[in-house]
């Protein structure tokens, strides 16, 4: 399977965004209120109608297992080794570093999706979307955590007002109490979720940024190494000791190589720190994604 091809059309969607906002008239102030949007309307929809149609089994624990694995592994060494580790330490800014460690961990869902569908049908989509499910929730409070600590924010409200973990509870109450998506609005809700996806990416495209990356070298290199190297090697690694589907090891490779989430300097943002440094650090890794799910795909 050619994994460029099948990475090219979110991409493509990518530099539609960025394009369109840097050449026309559909400048940063139109894209800002898209962004908001998706994060709090559109993709929650989204994520709530995926998880709840998706019934989570015991066959598929280790699945999910393998999956939270490599992701804790990734919060691991970025919020508490990196800021500890000899010779990097000294060239970690405490500030630079919560805002920033975030890169190292989340994930960029509307990718996710997107290829997930491609890979594996509605397999695939089912399987990232428990991945989601599971993550989404973890990844969100350590990203919030070490920037409420720092700014001595209230943690617990920090994660009341955030839109994917209120989703996601929601949704897991809906799914293990056996509740489903009344049919009355199950089509206006899809509709919504389908939408996040084009409108995401194009957001995503809309929102790099350049300018910021020349500072905090040492750690820019350090999260970006754990997201796109040290996450899919040690996915890979995991897959020869345990085995899968090939649809389901595509999909957890995927998820272990996947650029960070875009919603990353909104969080910053809102939360007092740098956002225009996170936002060159989520540029960076949606171009390294085209590179590093390719080559993890290849290795499987």
């Amino acid at each position: 399977m050619n994994y460029i091809t099948l990475l090219l059309p979110d991409f493509l969607l990518i530099l539609s965004g960025y394009l369109l906002c840097r050449f026309t008239a559909l400048n940063e102030r139109i894209w800002a209120p898209v962004e908001s949007l998706v994060y709090f309307l559109l993709f929650p929809a989204l994520l709530f109608t995926s998880i709840v149609k998706s019934r989570i089994e015991l066959g598929s624990i280790l699945f999910l297992s393998c999956g939270l694995g490599v992701t804790l592994c990734a919060v691991g060494c970025s919020v508490f080794v990196l800021p500890r580790m000899p010779l990097v330490r000294e060239y970690v800014l405490p500030r630079s570093h919560a805002g920033g460690a975030q890169i190292a961990y989340r994930f960029n869902s509307f990718i996710a999706l997107s290829l997930s569908e491609r890979l594996g049908g509605s397999q695939g989509l089912f399987l990232m979307a428990m991945l989601i499910a599971v993550c989404v929730p973890i990844v969100n409070v350590f990203a919030v955590w070490p920037m409420a600590k720092q700014s001595d924010r209230q943690f617990f409200a920090e994660l009341r007002q955030n839109p994917l973990i209120v989703t996601t509870v929601l949704a897991l109450c809906f799914n293990f109490s056996g509740l489903e998506i009344p049919k009355l609005i199950e089509p206006t809700l899809t509709r919504l979720g389908a939408s996040s996806i084009v409108l995401g990416l194009m957001a995503a495209g809309a929102g790099l940024k350049w300018q910021h990356l020349s500072r905090d070298k040492v750690l820019s290199v350090s999260l970006l190494s754990i997201r796109h190297i040290l996450s899919p090697i040690l996915c890979i690694l995991l897959l020869h000791f345990v085995s899968f589907s090939s649809t389901e090891a595509q999909i957890l490779v995927t998820f272990s190589a996947l650029p960070t989430a875009s919603s990353c300097y909104v969080l910053a943002s809102r939360m007092g720190y740098n956002g225009p440094y996170v936002a060159g650090l989520v540029t960076l890794s949606v171009l390294l994604g085209m590179l590093s799910i390719p080559l993890a795909l290849s290795a499987v």
